[in-house]
């Protein structure tokens, strides 16, 4: 195979990877019933006039499967975290004990299980329409290379080279969303 067909596959494989990548974080901040910082991970509070990430101005821990503990490396800026918790609308009530903040993750019910599996099978949705963009970009790319005189059987097999690389990304897909989905529906 030529050096450009070696490249095009390289960075359809890198884009493809790159998906599944984007995939595995969207379905991070999609939780499953039981507690996780990772369920912190949108919330961004105002620090001295920056969004900052609230991983980095409080210690976030996990006692047990339904609590979170966020103890602020600042004291005064319990009432900011607070507030901003209440902000990202990821339906969690903090409570503040004048040291820590404390919330407590609800127990999912059915419905908002079934809601969040519809969620999870949007974002693998998603993650395949970015891979099927990186095949078209690549087979377009090679079909540009036809064109420029590089051998048909080269064009063709590099071709089929694509789509079984879109196939097997596919297939990760599917097996994350199967795994995502039993996770959420456990009870």
């Amino acid at each position: 195979m030529t050096e450009e067909i070696e490249f095009i596959l390289d960075s359809t494989q890198e884009s493809m990877e790159g998906s599944i990548a984007h995939l595995e974080k969207s379905f991070l901040n999609i939780r499953a019933g039981k507690a996780s910082p990772a369920m912190l991970g949108s919330v961004f509070v105002d620090y001295y006039g920056s969004a900052t990430p609230l991983s980095q101005i409080a210690k976030i821990s996990v006692p047990d499967a339904r609590t979170i503990t966020l103890q602020p490396f600042e004291k005064n800026m319990l009432h900011t975290i607070e507030k901003a918790i209440m902000v990202a609308n990821i339906g969690f009530n903090p409570m503040n004990n004048g040291d820590l903040i404390i919330i407590s993750v609800p127990p999912l019910t059915e419905e908002r299980r079934r809601d969040l599996a519809k969620q999870a099978k949007s974002e693998a949705e998603d993650a395949k329409i970015g891979i099927r963009n990186a095949r078209k970009d690549a087979n377009t790319e090679i079909k540009k290379l036809e064109k420029e005189g590089t051998s048909e059987d080269l064009c063709k097999n590099a071709e089929e080279e694509v789509q079984v690389l879109t196939n097997s990304f596919i297939k990760k897909i599917d097996e994350h969303l199967v795994h995502k989905e039993a996770e959420i529906m456990k009870v």
